[in-house]
């Protein structure tokens, strides 16, 4: 084989990896049930989106960001594995959240398949998991690709701060980061968000 068809055979052989790793990756996130919304404005990869009332699973750690999000995901995956308590499993969603609280806490939430209320849920073995309701409400929110890394979302919240601003939006209380994927998708196939509740509805 020459060199020339031996780079074309590298080539060809990542060419066709991306591709299978793209397709399934498109394949994992569709099978993975999201939350559904309303989207009542947009402005490129800026949205105003009304959702439901949303059935949730949460925790609260404390730390850097990244940390915590990891730090809270292995209970939430506990709980709806059926790893840490009886009873089925629950189908895995996406996002996963985040929110900061006072200080260094930041609540990580998993949001609960549609086909469940609160009542219908099992009861968590696990002090520190959650169960609750977030209402309907309408958010603003900022998509973005990329490994979320603090720069990439501190600057996907400043644009999103200053869109809302020049269009005279007022946000509520912290922001919520969201992330779509697992850690081992490539970054440019991620989709993370950046959303705030907003104070009044806005079209």
């Amino acid at each position: 084989m020459t060199l020339a068809k031996a780079a074309l055979f590298v080539t060809g052989g990542v060419t066709l990896t991306a591709v299978l790793g793209a397709c399934a990756w498109i394949y994992s996130t569709s099978s993975v049930e999201q939350p559904k919304y309303d989207i009542v404005r947009y402005d490129g990869a800026i949205e105003i989106r009304d959702y439901p009332e949303l059935v949730t699973a949460s925790v609260i750690r404390t730390g850097e960001r990244w940390e915590a999000v990891r730090a809270g995901f292995r209970p939430l995956a506990g709980y709806i594995f059926a790893k840490e308590r009886p009873g089925e499993k629950i189908s895995m969603t996406a996002p996963v959240t985040q929110r900061a609280g006072t200080g260094e806490d930041w609540t990580i939430q998993f949001i609960m398949p549609s086909q469940y209320t609160l009542d219908d849920l099992p009861a968590p073995t696990r002090a520190d998991v959650a169960l609750g309701t977030l209402p309907g409400t309408q958010r603003a929110a900022i998509r973005f690709s990329g490994v979320a890394t603090d720069e990439l979302i501190a600057e996907q919240e400043a644009l999103l701060r200053a869109w809302m601003e020049d269009n005279g939006i007022t946000p509520i209380g912290a922001p919520i980061y969201a992330y779509y994927n697992d850690p081992f998708t490539p970054g440019f196939l991620r989709r993370n968000e950046v959303l705030f509740d907003l104070e009044t509805p806005n079209s």
